[in-house]
């Protein structure tokens, strides 16, 4: 299908929407409202003290934090504690979504990175993407948040171990090979401060306080925002502080459109799920629901972050800590289009077994924190 076959199939679609729409439906009109509250919600509560902060995180992690020196730890030669502990922590330092782990993923497989650790990158990685752990924690808690990133953590160990298990590999030479980083221009003081007061804007974000002091919150964030700013213009060089600004617009331009979609949708779905029917499902913490949980999380298409919302309407509606964290965990690391990607790599008896692996252990990882 060509670009016009595409265009008109996205105006004929749009144009029968428009159509057809049940305007004269209190339900429709219900859904509607839903829609644009929460839309406004998350641009009120979570996109100027969340989001916007942790993009900038992501962007200078990109650009401070080079990719080449930690995937390089992932070759087979590497010691194992090595590769399985980068591989299941460097989607933080990294930075990275559900879409950019794809090729990321590829790319060190095809250089030769361990099935095992490759395996343990591509389930950790996204889940513990740096704007989604903090968004994580601002709208569902700090309990699931510090659970995500936990279970991601471990799980993803376990499962790359499995993996190398069942399917053990011999060690040729070669091994991963990655070209040499560029050392950054900027002094180990400043980039240490730098961090300090970005990361330190959504701690202080994160502090509940009374509302007669909240503007003391806000005055300590905005003192944190400048300090990053000074810095950024007269500690680092021109071309540098330009390179971040490049990179954080980069990562904001993939998530943020499709968080806001994701935020609408949700909205939009809420009140045709009946309460009953979400407490029937997965409202208790029973082997049964966190099996659901899994197994719609790894088929659906989950970008990262855009399964926050919904977590969220789904948790208000009666859904179980246990089976939200299964759900959050197999969402996304799994979804159809990347099977497809997964498969061309792994081949289809491995992307098989991974995929199961993903759904038992994201099931067992829910039902553990829901009887804590």
């Amino acid at each position: 299908m060509n670009k016009e076959h595409k265009t008109l199939l996205l105006l004929t679609g749009f144009f029968l929407f428009a159509f057809f729409m049940p305007l004269g439906s209190e339900l429709f009109r219900e859904a509607i409202y839903s829609s644009l509250f929460w839309l406004n919600d998350y641009a009120r509560a979570h996109v100027l003290t969340c989001l916007i902060p942790a993009f900038f995180i992501a962007g200078a992690i990109g650009v401070f934090i080079k990719k080449d020196v930690i995937l390089s730890y992932l070759g087979p030669k590497s010691k194992k504690w090595v590769a399985y502990s980068i591989a299941a922590v460097s989607g933080a330092i990294l930075a990275v979504c559900s879409c950019t782990i794809l090729p990321l993923f590829a790319g060190i497989r095809k250089r030769g990175a361990g099935l095992g650790p490759a395996a343990t990158f591509l389930y950790s990685g996204p889940a513990i993407n740096i704007a989604a752990m903090f968004l994580t924690i601002s709208v569902l808690g700090f309990s699931i948040g510090l659970a995500r990133i936990f279970f991601a953590v471990v799980m993803s160990i376990i499962i790359g171990l499995t993996m190398h298990w069942i399917y053990p590999e011999k060690i040729e030479g070669g091994g991963l090979f990655i070209g040499d980083s560029e050392e950054n221009p900027a002094s180990k003081s400043s980039l240490i401060l730098f961090f300090v007061f970005l990361v330190g804007i959504l701690i202080i974000n994160g502090f509940s306080v009374p509302p007669t002091y909240i503007w003391y919150k806000y005055a300590a964030m905005i003192i944190m925002a400048l300090t990053v700013a000074f810095i950024a213009l007269f500690k680092f060089q021109r071309n540098l502080a330009k390179e971040w600004i490049n990179e954080t617009w980069t990562f904001t331009k993939i998530l943020f459109p499709t968080l806001l979609i994701g935020v609408m949708v949700a909205g939009f779905i809420m009140p045709f799920l009946p309460e009953s029917l979400i407490q029937g499902i997965v409202g208790q913490n029973t082997i049964l629901g966190n099996f659901i949980a899994s197994i719609f999380g790894a088929f659906m298409y989950f970008s990262t972050m855009t399964e926050i919302p919904i977590m969220q309407g789904l948790i208000e509606k009666g859904m179980h800590k246990g089976p939200a964290l299964a759900l959050l965990l197999a969402g996304p690391s799994l979804s159809l289009p990347a099977m497809l990607v997964i498969g061309r790599v792994l081949g289809f008896k491995k992307t098989l077994t991974y995929i199961v692996l993903v759904v038992v252990f994201s099931m067992l990882a829910g039902l553990i924190y829901g009887y804590l």
